[in-house]
């Protein structure tokens, strides 16, 4: 089984994963007093935004706290656990965003081949699928360390909806925060990828630094930009 270790924005319990869109759909609750009007501030559907409650308190416990009828109309409110749960995932998104500010990794390369806005840059480590300029072909490569992801080693993941690069590698650094950790891999460039995942990815993929890992990126998220040393 692969095991994706790209975080972006989002807690992780034994039964569900919560999403920045679950947060926003919270917020909304609190802010238009109820599930109905936080769907339409949204422009989601309501029967799926109230599926999606549905099966967060399964995991979690009662968020929403609903009154029904009334004088008042009914409504909708949130429960402690649904603050604390807002709460929980600023402080880790404060501290994804301390951490991911301006770290990406930069790579030299060559561009040997074109297919409209993306095309093949040569590396040392090997051929990398990016978004490139057309008016020349040095370049350096840029990767958001955010956009990164880990694999179990004997897994390079296959994909028919996107094209990714695949490399193997060996762990070298493991910088631990609270929930979060940035993790670099020597792919035979001459600088490592760094890769920015949560502390649960960490613990779940057994990390130490010499293990074997894979990584893979978007050809989409990597960026060519002239190499003005050249």
């Amino acid at each position: 089984m692969d095991l994706d270790a790209a975080f972006d924005a989002h807690l992780d319990t034994d039964e569900v994963r919560v999403t920045r869109r679950d947060v926003e759909l919270l917020r909304a609750v609190r802010e238009q007093g109820s599930l109905n009007g936080a769907a339409a501030a949204l422009d989601r559907s309501y029967s799926r935004s109230q599926q999606r409650v549905v099966e967060l308190e399964a995991a979690l416990g009662q968020l929403v706290d609903r009154q029904r009828g009334g004088a008042g109309g009914g409504g909708s409110s949130l429960t402690a656990t649904a603050t604390d749960l807002l709460a929980e995932f600023d402080r880790v998104r404060a501290e994804f965003t301390g951490l991911t500010e301006v770290e990406e990794t930069v790579l030299d390369g060559t561009v040997v081949e074109r297919d409209g806005e993306l095309g093949t840059v040569e590396t040392d480590a090997g051929p990398v699928r990016a978004m490139v300029p057309a008016a020349t072909d040095r370049v350096r490569l840029s990767v958001r360390e955010d956009a990164v992801t880990l694999h179990p080693a004997g897994s390079v993941p296959e994909t028919e909806t996107s094209a990714r690069n695949r490399f193997r590698g060996t762990v070298g650094d493991i910088a631990v925060g609270d929930a979060v950790a940035r993790v670099t891999v020597d792919i035979g460039a001459d600088i490592a990828v760094g890769a920015l995942v949560t502390q649960t990815s960490v613990e779940t993929l057994a990390l130490e630094r010499g293990d074997p890992i894979a990584v893979s990126f978007k050809a989409t998220a990597t960026r060519a930009f002239p190499d003005e040393s050249s």
